[in-house]
C-alpha cells in the first residue's frame, strides 16, 4: 500500500490533477496528513499523539497496526514537505461523505486532546478545517464532546 501511495505522489508531484478521482490510498493519506498536522501544531508530536493517530487510522480504515504506523510515517513526511494542506483538505472534502467528514473532525479533536490539553494553534487549525471540509460549527462541537468523552476528559 505505501509503495502505491509513494508512487502516486512521485508521479503527480504531490497533488492530483484538477477533477481527478482520488484513490483509496489518497484518501487514507489525506486523512493521515490532517491528523498528523493537528498533532504537530503544538510543536510536539509525542509518542502518545503518534499512537492516537495510528490507532485512529487503523480503526477507521481497517488496517493492521504496522500498516497504520507506516502511513503515519509517510503522512509526517508529506506534511513536513508541504507548504499547504489544501490538497489534503480538497481530497477529504471531495471524497468523504458528510458523516465521514464529521467523523474525521472527531478524530482530529481526539488527536488534539491526546496529550491532555488543547493548544491554541490546534484549536485554530480545527476551526479552520471545520469550515474547509464543510462541517458546521455545531457538528464540530459535538464531535469535540464525543472525543473528550472517549478520552475521559472534560471540556
Amino acid at each position: 500500500m505505501l509503495d502505491r501511495i509513494r508512487n502516486l505522489f512521485m508521479d503527480r508531484g504531490g497533488a492530483p490533477a484538477e477533477g481527478a478521482h482520488h484513490s483509496q490510498d489518497e484518501l487514507q493519506l489525506a486523512a493521515a496528513a490532517l491528523l498528523v498536522e493537528a498533532a504537530c501544531m503544538d510543536d510536539d508530536f509525542d509518542s502518545e499523539e503518534r499512537a492516537t493517530v495510528q490507532r485512529l487510522l487503523a480503526e477507521r480504515f481497517g488496517m493492521e497496526a504496522s500498516e497504520a504506523g507506516n502511513l503515519v510515517d509517510l503522512a509526517e513526511q508529506k506534511v513536513a514537505e508541504s507548504v499547504e494542506l489544501f490538497s489534503f483538505v480538497r481530497t477529504v472534502k471531495d471524497r468523504f461523505d458528510h458523516d465521514e467528514r464529521v467523523g474525521l473532525m472527531e478524530m482530529l479533536w481526539e488527536v488534539a486532546y491526546a496529550d491532555g490539553t488543547l493548544h491554541d494553534y490546534e484549536a485554530n487549525l480545527l476551526r479552520r478545517l471545520t469550515a474547509l471540509i464543510h462541517v458546521t460549527d455545531r457538528e464540530s462541537g459535538q464531535a469535540r464532546k464525543r472525543a473528550l468523552a472517549k478520552l475521559g476528559l472534560q471540556g
